[in-house]
């Protein structure tokens, strides 16, 4: 044991006192140190004494070194006592009276402590993500994040299966480049005999660990066409936990770790919890496009009777007018200019009916301004300008302030809601003013379109009644968001309909990108 500095004697630190005990000088530098704190630091006392120790030696106010622990002046200092490993060491100081310049330190370990509560914090924050997320991809992006930021990973990717339970593809990674030939290069691993430990999670449904794991593949020459892309970032132990989606495996959650970092039963456990977030956002994002083609369905549908009652209908009646010119003129005697007249009035109104129409649903379905990008309130506007000029119907708009938070795929739903409500209003109500209002309050977004026309009828609003006005498609965009449409009378005269709509934190939607390839 080192001997203590003068005027301090070293029974003064407490050499076998239980808990970890030292002596600073001025620079933070071990002056001496018990045999509780040795074992703590992961070194001999003696070999301890002049290195740099993770202790600030100024009081807690002072302190720029250590990070604000659980109050009562602890801090924490972090201690690295061989490659990857990390302890936080939580400690409190004491300046000595008698001995200027030194400050005597009492600490703990609280890695594990410290460690669980962030693990904690990154599993409620990514239960709070799941729903948040504008985008999947970016959930799990988020969820590999969180992994790696809080258990100092050298990288995590999330694979999942194919709809054929047969190829992987990667949708979440964080730590690791893109690299487009990734599964070309591990099919070829795979055919020389090389063993992905992934496919026995996948297999299994249990998590798999595999130590040293890079020292094995990188000494194997079957792994040479990824030998290339498995040094860096740097890493050492390997381990693969199922994703398990309605009790069946559906994909993985890879984790590195980085050369000398253990991988314990706490670790597990925690990538355990999160591969379960992950199966969530999983899962949600293979219901989300199941959705996304079920309304595609839905819409060709709609469109398919639009056209079948409105330009169909007309095209057929024109096909009529002329037919009955036709046979006048076959007669061979002098057609009735006044006949003519009232067949060629008929087609030409019969043809311009026909083209409005069908310019309506070209403008429903590719609006010229884009609601994720514009902003809702224009996209609504250059709607009803456009309707305007086509039709002669008058709209009243009414815009209030908080529409800039409606972005992304909600802006985009919304807009589909109201394009549909103004829509039947020109179709089906006979009316001659359409009112369009979109306003945030507390929280939730309200719009409402409103006409003076022929109203509707008690049964037309009514969940059976609904498909006549493609209102169960709009209802389906609201619940989405955890929104409501409700379609009735207007009072006084008119048709009334009104959408409630939520707002979460919307992130900026993130521009459409390749999907990550990665490790292993």
């Amino acid at each position: 044991m080192a001997a203590g500095p003068a005027g301090i004697p070293w029974e003064r630190v407490a050499v076998d006192a239980p808990e970890g005990l030292a002596v600073v000088d001025a620079e933070g530098r071990f002056v001496q140190v018990n045999r509780a704190g040795a074992r703590l630091c992961g070194r001999a006392a003696d070999d301890l004494v002049g290195l740099v120790s993770p202790f600030s030696p100024a009081a807690p106010a002072e302190s720029g070194r250590g990070e604000p622990a659980q109050g009562d002046g602890e801090q924490v200092g972090v201690w690295c006592p061989a490659p990857g490993l990390r302890r936080e060491l939580a400690y409190r100081t004491r300046r000595a009276a008698d001995a200027p310049g030194l400050t005597s330190v009492s600490f703990r370990d609280a890695t594990e402590e410290r460690h669980r509560r962030r693990r904690l914090a990154a599993l409620a924050r990514t239960a709070a993500a799941l729903p948040a997320h504008g985008s999947p991809t970016a959930t799990l992006d988020a969820l590999a994040a969180e992994v790696l930021r809080v258990d100092t990973l050298a990288g995590v990717e999330i694979l999942v299966l194919d709809e054929s339970g047969g190829d992987l593809r990667v949708v979440g990674t964080a730590g690791f480049g893109h690299r487009a030939d990734f599964f070309d290069r591990l099919a070829q691993v795979e055919r020389c005999g090389g063993t992905l430990r992934m496919r026995e999670a996948l297999r299994d449904g249990v998590p798999v660990v595999v130590p040293n794991r890079w020292t094995a593949i990188r000494d194997d020459p079957v792994w040479a066409p990824l030998h290339d892309y498995h040094t860096a970032p740097a890493w050492d132990s390997f381990a693969s936990v199922p994703l398990l989606v309605r009790g069946r495996v559906t994909g993985v959650l890879n984790a590195f770790f980085a050369p000398g970092q253990p991988v314990g039963r706490r670790t597990v456990e925690f990538l355990t919890a999160m591969a379960e977030q992950a199966a969530l956002a999983v899962d949600y994002r293979r219901l989300l496009r199941r959705e996304r083609e079920q309304a595609r369905r839905e819409e060709r549908r709609r469109l398919a009777r639009d056209l079948h009652d409105s330009v169909v209908q007309q095209v057929f009646s024109i096909g009529m007018q002329t037919k009955a010119l036709e046979l006048l003129t076959r007669r061979g005697e002098a057609v009735p200019a006044e006949a003519v007249r009232r067949a060629a009035d008929e087609v030409g109104l019969l043809a311009r009916t026909a083209l409005a129409d069908l310019e309506a649903m070209v403008q429903e379905l590719r609006p010229p301004s884009r609601p994720e990008r514009d902003g809702i309130e224009e996209t609504v506007r250059a709607l009803a300008e456009s309707i305007e000029r086509r039709t002669g119907l008058r709209f009243r708009l009414s815009f209030g302030p908080g529409l800039d938070l409606v972005r992304g795929e909600m802006a985009e739903d919304v807009h589909r809601i109201v394009a549909e409500a103004v829509h039947n209003a020109v179709k089906h109500a006979e009316a001659r003013t359409v009112a369009v209002r979109l306003a945030v309050r507390e929280g939730s977004l309200s719009a409402t379109v409103s006409d003076d026309g022929r109203g509707i009828a008690a049964a037309d609003h009514r969940p059976d009644g609904e498909r006549g006005f493609g209102l169960g498609t709009m209802r389906e965009r609201a619940e989405r968001w955890g929104g409501s449409v409700r379609v009735g009378p207007r009072r006084g005269r008119g048709t009334a309909v009104r959408l409630t709509m939520p707002l979460r934190r919307q992130p900026g939607t993130p521009e459409a990108r390749p999907e990550p390839e990665g490790l292993l």
